[in-house]
Formats: structure tokens, C-alpha cells, sequence
């Protein structure tokens, strides 16, 4: 297979190459080394070149990403992306036999990394950040290649492809948001994932430990991703907007079940774990946000406190079943960097993650940590140390964190 003439033929002539996908014998490795993962640098290089070392701005001002963290974010959605990718092709295998279609993972990824192709050439506009909305557009084309793509790969029904195509963009959609919480969190180091057709679970082995992906969760919610589907045709038809709103709400719920296979923490459960006080200073406040009121798996329960000399904020967060990717952010690279007016550590100890970040003129600093479960805490704060921050932590009951369980599949 020529990569050039391979990414030519799908662009120009996609009804016709899937044809020709169709018959290949391939694997894995294959699609990846060969195909995937260099156009998965496109977009990751040019974003370097674009944000780091042209830069964007107006007005005769020009704002530039660090070399150092334009180069790790280089890294990071390099790696997130072929993940992505690979979760894709999960998704599409999963929802195959609800619209039709015939389960077989190797189509499914095959699907998922051809179709990716007009999203992945369409990183080179990240060059000039000022044309980044260009790639967008170009990545509008990568759902027709989906469309094409699957009746034909996944043998589903063609009066189901409108359906099976939409729930897919809903959920990699969904997906997309969770892998950039994740990135913008911490970096992972690695993720090796493992899996095949009729497998009951993908298993991704990160240094924090296994993370299994229940295949059975999944096939359980694209049964609801169809249904959500048929009331979205039907909303569509009647454009009533009410109906088509309702509609995609539950696509949408549906979809991060898919991903998740389960619910947050009750956010008021997160809300018990904030002390009154916190280094002897009162709580002034308190936000606490259910993500299930939104059809989404997320919850979070922050406070401030502070006087006249001193404020101090304290959150916690959890993204639910989805805390699958949080798992893989616990793969984390530790290291160190520091400039002229900041400095940060990644480190990892009793198989959790913390992160410190402060400014040196100790305006401001924080310190986070991401436990077992998935569940990110973090406190920050002006004019503290951060070594009186990681003490502070200590006043969170951090084991009755991890203890908490989430309902259904994770």
C-alpha cells in the first residue's frame, strides 16, 4: 500500500477505495505503522511550528507557545490522537450489529483510521493559526468518508447508515472532549492497548495499572445510541426544535455512556469531602455542578476560603465512568521544568499522580493530584507556598476519595 496514493484515492474517489479496503488483509500493526501514525504527525507538527515558533496575534502583537510545553503538547496529541483513533474503532465495532451490520474489529479500525484521513491532512492549516479553522472544515469531510465507509466495511444496512454515522460523530464528538480534559490535565506517557473481535474487554496497561474497557457495556449502550438515533430521524422530519433538542440530549447522554459504561459520584457526595476549614482559614463559598442534570457523567464540588490576607480554592472533580482515560493520564512521564518565572513537577507515589505548579514571585501556586479512582483534587492559592499546599492536601480525606465507588460499569 502507497500512503500517497492510498490518502489520494480515499479523498477523491471513496466509494470506490473502500471497495478495494474492503478485500485487503491487514492488522493492527499494519494500519498504524503504515498509514496512521504518520499522518497523525501532521497535525501535531504543524500545531508545534504554528502555536511555538510563527505564533499568532494581531495588532502588531505576536503571542508564542513555550518551546518546551509546545513540544510536550506536541507529544501528548500526537499520542492522544492515535488513541483516539484506536477508541474509534471500538466504538465502531461495537455499535455494528444494532444498525445491521457485522461485528469484526479489523474492519472497524479500518474504517476508523481511513475516514480519520481528511482530518489528519487537514492539520497541515495548523501551520498558520490564523487558518486552523480551515482544518476544521476539512475535517468535515472525514464524516462523509465515514458514511461511505461503513456500509460498506461494516456491512450495516443502508437505510441505518444516516443513523450509525451520526451516533459515531456524536460519540468520537464526546471522546474528543474527554481526551482534551485529559491532556489539558496532566501528559501521559503511554498506553498499550490490546484487544480483538469477540474480546469481552480491551485492556489498556498504563504504570498505573490495567484498565479494562467492558466490550459488553458497550454493545448495552449502542443499543441506546440507536434508539437515540431513531428519535433524532424523526425529530429531524418533524422539525419540531423542541423534539430535535430532546433528541440530541439523549444522543448525547447516550454517547457518554458508550464511553463510560457509568455514572459520576453524586457531586453532593464530593461536596461532604470539603472541610469547613482549610489551613485554619474559613470556607466563604461553594460550588457544587451535577453533570447528570446535562446528560453527562461529570460532577464537581469546589470551595474557596480565605480572609482579608489570604485566598485558597479547593476542587474536586470526577468525569465519571469515563475516569477509563483518566486512568491513562496516570501513565504520566515524571519530570520537571522551570523557566525565569514559574516551575512545575509531575511526580507519582502510592499509585497517584501529583502535579505542583508556582510562580516565583509567590503570586500564586497549586497542587493537584489524581487518585485511584480518576478522581482529580486540586488546591491553589495566592501568596502560598506550595510546599504549604501539598501540607494542606493532608486536611482532605483524600483515602475517602478513593473509596468512593460509581454506579453502573466504569
Amino acid at each position: 500500500m502507497n500512503l500517497i496514493e492510498r490518502a489520494k484515492s480515499i479523498l477523491l474517489q471513496p466509494q470506490d477505495t473502500w471497495a478495494t479496503i474492503d478485500a485487503e488483509n491487514t492488522d493492527v500493526a499494519t494500519l498504524f505503522t503504515r498509514y496512521a501514525m504518520i499522518l497523525a504527525a501532521i497535525p501535531a507538527v504543524c500545531g508545534f511550528i504554528g502555536m511555538s515558533l510563527i505564533g499568532f496575534g494581531g495588532f502588531g502583537v505576536t503571542i508564542r507557545v513555550p518551546l518546551v510545553s509546545g513540544l510536550m503538547n506536541m507529544v501528548v496529541s500526537y499520542v492522544l490522537s492515535l488513541v483516539g483513533i484506536f477508541m474509534l474503532g471500538l466504538i465502531i465495532d461495537a455499535l455494528a450489529p444494532t444498525f445491521g451490520g457485522q461485528k469484526n474489529s479489523i474492519q472497524a479500525l479500518k474504517v476508523a483510521v481511513y475516514a480519520s484521513t481528511a482530518a489528519l491532512l487537514g492539520g497541515i492549516f495548523s501551520l498558520l493559526p490564523s487558518l486552523a479553522m480551515l482544518g476544521l472544515l476539512a475535517a468535515l469531510y472525514s464524516i462523509y468518508l465515514l458514511y461511505t465507509g461503513l456500509p460498506v466495511l461494516m456491512r450495516s444496512a443502508p437505510e441505518k447508515s444516516v443513523g450509525y454515522t451520526v451516533v459515531v460523530i456524536i460519540a468520537a464528538i464526546v471522546m474528543g472532549v474527554v481526551i482534551g480534559a485529559v491532556s489539558a490535565l496532566f501528559m501521559p506517557r503511554s498506553a498499550a492497548l490490546f484487544g480483538g473481535a469477540g474480546a469481552p474487554a480491551i485492556t489498556m496497561n498504563t504504570p498505573g495499572g490495567k484498565v479494562s474497557v467492558d466490550m459488553a457495556g458497550l454493545e448495552a449502550a449502542g443499543k441506546k445510541m440507536e434508539e437515540a438515533a431513531r428519535k433524532m430521524e424523526a425529530a429531524q422530519k418533524s422539525q419540531d426544535p423542541a423534539a430535535i433538542a430532546a433528541a440530541t440530549g439523549d444522543a448525547a447522554k447516550a454517547a457518554a455512556g458508550l464511553l463510560g459504561g457509568g455514572q459520576a459520584i453524586a457531586a453532593q457526595a464530593l461536596k461532604a469531602a470539603l472541610p469547613e476549614k482549610l489551613a485554619g482559614l474559613p470556607r466563604t463559598g461553594f460550588d457544587v455542578q451535577d453533570g447528570a442534570a446535562l446528560g453527562l457523567p461529570t460532577s464537581q464540588a469546589s470551595a474557596q476560603y480565605g480572609n482579608n490576607d489570604k485566598q485558597l480554592r479547593l476542587e474536586i472533580v470526577d468525569i465519571g465512568g469515563l475516569g477509563q482515560m483518566a486512568a491513562m493520564a496516570m501513565g504520566m512521564a515524571q519530570g520537571e521544568k522551570e523557566d525565569q518565572t514559574s516551575a512545575e513537577k509531575t511526580w507519582q507515589e502510592g499509585g497517584r499522580t501529583l502535579h505542583t505548579r508556582y510562580e516565583k514571585d509567590g503570586s500564586h501556586a497549586e497542587f493537584k493530584t489524581i487518585l485511584k479512582n480518576g478522581l482529580v483534587v486540586s488546591i491553589e492559592g495566592d501568596k502560598i507556598g506550595v510546599k504549604e499546599l501539598q501540607g494542606l492536601m493532608s486536611q482532605v480525606d483524600l483515602n475517602g476519595l478513593e473509596s468512593l465507588q460509581r454506579k453502573g460499569k466504569s
